[in-house]
């Protein structure tokens, strides 16, 4: 379904794959995300965001499945974080089977260097408990905290 001025699929593909491998794709992410910010007149890097997560159905070739009771899907779930003006700024995909408070950890980790700065994570009501509560005290221990920033908000 590409557009018809592209090249043929096997080399958009092959474009893909090696800007995925060579982490090319993240950066462009990332400058993008920063620039956006900064068209907005705020700071950089973000310094709130928002989790939620997405099971979806899937065959059970190809790849990893689980079954979310909660939910009653059998396939994948995906984790996405999105700074408050809604840009994607890191995912994660897992079996469905994974409860939300359980897969957060995974995804904030993947971010926490990319965006240093980001300080509140807001998220409903399945991401409660000590465990992902504990880990992002960790993951902000060291961290500067501006002074206009509140210190308890979200997560």
């Amino acid at each position: 379904m590409l557009p018809n001025d592209f090249p043929p699929p096997s080399t958009v593909q092959r474009y893909f794959y090696d800007w995925r491998d060579s982490g090319l794709l993240c950066t462009m992410s990332h400058h993008l995300v920063i620039e956006a910010r900064e068209l907005e007149g705020r700071e950089a890097s973000p310094s709130a965001g928002v989790i939620d997560s997405q099971s979806v159905k899937t065959t059970e070739s190809g790849g990893v499945h689980g079954c979310d009771d909660g939910k009653k899907i059998k396939g994948r779930k995906r984790h996405i974080v999105t700074y408050t003006l809604g840009q994607l700024i890191g995912s994660l995909v897992h079996g469905a089977d994974i409860q939300d408070r359980d897969g957060a950890p995974d995804v904030l980790k993947s971010i926490r260097h990319a965006f240093p700065w980001l300080r509140h994570i807001f998220a409903d009501a399945a991401y409660a408990g000590p465990k992902l509560r504990g880990l992002w005290k960790r993951l902000a221990i060291g961290r500067r905290r501006s002074s206009n920033v509140p210190r308890r908000q979200g997560l």
